[in-house]
């Protein structure tokens, strides 16, 4: 498949379109959008033109929202009418949330009056919450409803509807009263009663967390979740799909900024270099701003060093080790977070617990550099870098597994304050003990 790309791109930097356009048609969905995401801004605006109508439409809701609107500010008014109606309610508000608002407002205007309230129902709520990734097109079955009445509604409703595999059970106030699967319905007799097949429902409020939400959603397996108002009342559907995306979205910003970037939220081949500069250029200023402490700790021991200059070469070993051990305890302690097995108001568990495992690990590591350092330096400068293993790895442990509950408690997101924070506080404080505990057993 790879090689077929290839050859694609090949033809447009040759302007073969025809040929282009016959190859295209040989591809299913999924390689086309593959294949624009490869691209750049104005081969993938030639590309997408040549596509059949209904594959357009096709491959351009299977698209990255930030594709979307390149390919939208690429369209005459005509075409991005129609893509845009042609999305759901919950994509389009997505869209709409990566171009300007002056856009946005044109495109409403396309909408037919039904199309344009459903999205505003979407809009309604704020960013981050359920509410606003939610489908507001659902079939909702009233309890005392029969099979037969119900069935009969879902195939005149169930065309427009996000999903029908789960559907919600309502009162005559359209309160939730339950759930029932599409094949409890197919399986039972016509005269049945909706409240005789419902089960107990999970549902989130619109102002939940999406994330939150969604991980909801997957840990109990369900294929879709009710989502009501204050009341309680249904006002619209969340499908586990929804749910892998944004639990996908969420997974691939941690990872990124725990290796100092920002995400790219959009495919790497597509993203231009000035865009993937930036994301990465004001964690390096971070750090290198953090790293002048070190350099200040450096300078105020500068005498301890020139009296023992072998100690300046295990400088790298220590720091390196203690950062380490705070990252792999931030790291933990962030996922652990995001898949609720901890929360804020365990922080001091937390703390005895990443404690310990630092004392152990240090302690391990302290005894092997002691005996490792000993031997080759002498015994004296052995039990410096040995009681600082312990020291900095018990350290390291704690402050590590204490940032991300403290990032959280603060309303900010765990993976972004944590490792900048241990990267720097590690490295400088780490140093201080160090020289310290030369200046004790060397006495210097």
């Amino acid at each position: 498949m790879a090689e077929q790309l290839d050859d694609l791109e090949v033809l447009i930097r040759d302007e073969r379109l025809r040929d282009l356009r016959r190859s295209l048609d040989a591809l299913n969905t999924g390689d086309v959008v593959d294949f624009l995401e490869r691209l750049g801004v104005k081969d993938r605006a030639v590309t997408f033109r040549l596509l059949p109508k209904d594959t357009a439409v096709e491959v351009f809701d299977m698209l990255d929202q930030s594709l979307q609107r390149e390919i939208i500010e690429g369209l005459k008014d005509l075409d991005v009418a129609h893509f845009f109606e042609s999305l759901d309610p919950d994509d389009r508000v997505r869209l709409m949330d990566e171009m300007p608002a002056s856009v946005a407002r044109k495109m409403m205007r396309h909408l037919d009056p039904r199309e344009r309230s459903l999205t505003n129902i979407v809009l309604g709520y704020p960013e981050g919450t359920i509410g606003r990734q939610m489908s507001p097109e659902f079939v909702a079955l009233p309890e005392r409803w029969t099979v037969a009445q119900a069935m009969e509604k879902i195939r005149r409703s169930g065309q427009d509807a996000e999903t029908l595999y789960t559907l919600p059970v309502v009162d005559r106030a359209r309160l939730l009263k339950g759930v029932v699967s599409l094949r409890d319905l197919v399986s039972a007799d016509d005269d049945v009663l909706i409240e005789g097949l419902m089960a107990e429902a999970d549902s989130v409020d619109a102002d939940h967390d999406a994330e939150d939400a969604a991980r909801l959603c997957a840990d109990r397996k369900h294929l879709a979740m009710p989502v009501t108002d204050k009341e309680h009342r249904v006002i619209g559907i969340f499908t586990v799909d929804d749910a892998l995306d944004i639990l996908e979205r969420a997974e691939t910003e941690d990872a990124a900024r725990h290796g100092g970037a920002e995400p790219l939220n959009r495919p790497y081949l597509s993203t231009p270099v000035l865009h993937l500069m930036r994301l990465r250029v004001v964690w390096l200023l971070v750090l290198a701003v953090g790293a002048t402490l070190t350099v200040t700790v450096l300078d105020r021991f500068e005498d301890t060093l020139d009296s023992v200059v072998v100690l300046a070469l295990f400088v790298p070993l220590l720091i390196g080790t203690g950062g380490n051990v705070g990252n792999q305890a931030a790291t933990t302690l962030t996922r652990a977070l995001a898949l609720g097995d901890v929360a804020t108001r365990d922080v001091f568990k937390v703390l005895w617990r990443e404690f310990r495992v630092g004392v152990t690990l240090g302690g391990s590591l302290g005894v092997l550099s002691l005996l490792l350092v000993g031997l080759i330096y002498g015994w004296q400068v052995g039990a410096v870098i040995g009681l600082t293993m312990l020291t900095l790895c018990a350290l390291a442990a704690s402050v590590g597994g204490l940032m991300p509950l403290l990032a959280k408690k603060l309303g900010f997101d765990p993976a972004v304050f944590a490792n900048p924070f241990i990267a720097t506080f590690v490295d400088a404080t780490g140093l201080v003990i160090y020289f310290l505990i030369a200046q004790s057993i060397l006495g210097i």
